[in-house]
């Protein structure tokens, strides 16, 4: 008889992760990095937001939460030695209201190259068809999902593994850096990590770093608590279809 409730892999003894696999074959694993969300928001929000809906996806529908994958891919620009990732770096054009110069912004780290993560994740995968999984969900930072479902094809002829995100459900999880969204995602989940009052009282004033609608006049937990039935649903059934498949 299985002694633990829980939906994380790192809490499962061999016994409880094969009732759990056998019931629902599926991993959920939240992708990200540690970087930048503002002066308001934790480093590691990528992985906050995505592990919270994965728990909650994990007890409605079934499967294995995994361990986040902190490492990820972003921009990067080299100049006069400096390395430059993610949020450090503006792409837009410099009459743009929000552009910002390149600038380090404090305790972003772990970003690696597109080819290494491309390889880590085909790795990861692999490993876990042959653990028995049939569908993973990938879910986090922008472009390390955006990587993640680069392997859809691949991950299905080759491993005969579905690959699924809420990115693709009609209601958005996420959809900004350190904005509405994103903010009231933590607001939801962990309240105590958002600090709102450090960011600038005039709203006039545009911080680095930030982008999406402004969470300091939209931002709210009950927005989050609002959207996610629906994002839950969606991938209830999108999880239900793909084993029906496979």
């Amino acid at each position: 008889m299985s002694k633990t409730d829980s939906v994380l892999y790192v809490d499962l003894a061999p016994l409880e992760f094969k009732e759990r696999l056998s019931a629902c074959p599926v991993a959920y694993l939240p992708l990200g990095t540690l970087e930048y969300h503002g002066p308001h928001l934790p480093l590691g929000t990528d992985i906050l937001l995505s592990d919270s809906l994965f728990r909650l996806a994990a007890k409605q529908t079934g499967g294995i939460v995994m361990p986040g994958l902190f490492v990820g891919p972003d921009r990067h620009v080299r100049e006069d030695g400096v390395d430059y990732y993610g949020m450090d770096v503006y792409l837009e054009a410099a009459r743009s209201p929000e552009y910002y110069p390149l600038q380090q912004f404090p305790g972003s780290a772990y970003w690696v190259s597109d080819d290494f993560y491309r390889e880590l994740l085909k790795s990861i995968l692999s490993q876990l068809a042959r653990a028995g999984f049939r569908v993973v969900v990938g879910c986090g930072h922008g472009p390390s999902t955006s990587g993640f479902m680069a392997l859809e094809d691949w991950a299905k002829e080759t491993l005969g593994l579905t690959l699924l995100t809420p990115y693709r459900c009609p209601v958005r999880y996420v959809h900004d850096h350190a904005g509405k969204s994103e903010t009231s995602i933590i607001m939801h989940f962990r309240p105590e990590l958002v600090h709102m009052d450090r960011l600038p009282a005039d709203l006039s004033v545009f911080t680095p770093g930030m982008g999406g609608e402004d969470p300091r006049t939209t931002a709210s937990a009950e927005y989050t608590a609002g959207m996610l039935p629906d994002v839950l649903e969606y991938l209830d059934r999108c999880i239900r279809e793909a084993l029906a498949e496979a």
